[in-house]
Parts: C-alpha cells; structure tokens; sequence
C-alpha cells in the first residue's frame, strides 16, 4: 500500500489488498472508495471482494468505477457527492492513484483556486498541471 495524503479528509493510493483493508480501519479512516472498474486487469481484486473485507472492517464502502484515461467532469460531481456524503477521512484508491486524484482535482473545481489544487495534489505526487484548462472552466 502507497498511501498519499491529499488533504485531512482524502487520502489516495495504487491498488490495495485484502490485507490493507484491515490497515486502512486501523489507520483510523471512516470509508473507501475503490475507483476502478472491476476486470481493469488481470487478478485484480473485484470491487465485491474489497466490499466485504471493507465492511467486515467496520468501513463505509463505495463503488464509483472510472476508465483510466475517460474521467468526465460528471464523474468529479459524483466524486464531490462521495465525498458529501461519506464519514471521513476518506481512503480512495484506483490503479496508480491518479485517477482518484483527477476526480478529486474536478471535485474542487469551482470550490478552491486552481493553484491550491494542483499543490495539493502535488504534495500527494500527482502532477495535475494536463487537466488544470479543465479545473479553470
């Protein structure tokens, strides 16, 4: 597990296993939010898997499946209401971290000054400068 702390509510990280499930309660976050369609790649743990194991850990769990490299401005809306919505802190994770991070980046849109967003996601090691004419619209 990689995780990378973009803010007090958000942490982001490459693929988890059953085993970090368990780490992820005890680290002290609320919720998970996987970021990944299932069959993205091969032996990749399912969204159900990581559900169980989420829950069995007393985590609130969410499923918001993304194609890398397709993330739409309504997918960081929904991002937005994931968040609205979910006990924090938040531990999402996706194949690198970066989608996750894009839809957070969108989330933000409108909400804080395109500068505060990309050095968040900065300090999380995710350079978000390919999407910043999308954060400014």
């Amino acid at each position: 597990m990689d995780p990378r702390k973009i803010n007090e509510d958000l942490t982001v990280s490459p693929q988890i296993t059953l085993t970090d499930v368990a780490q992820i309660a005890a680290l002290g976050y609320k919720s998970l939010i996987c970021n990944r369609p299932d069959d993205e790649d091969p032996g990749q743990l399912s969204f159900d898997e990581v559900a169980a194991a989420a829950k069995s850990a007393g985590l609130e769990v969410r499923h918001q499946p993304v194609a890398s490299g397709m993330v739409l401005d309504e997918d960081g809306s929904a991002f937005q209401d994931l968040m609205a919505e979910l006990p924090k802190p938040v531990f999402a994770y996706c194949r690198s971290g970066t989608r996750c991070t894009i839809l957070w980046s969108l989330s933000q849109s409108g909400q804080k000054p395109v500068n505060e967003i990309l050095e968040a996601a900065g300090r999380a090691g995710y350079n978000m400068a390919g999407i910043a004419h999308r954060l400014e619209e």
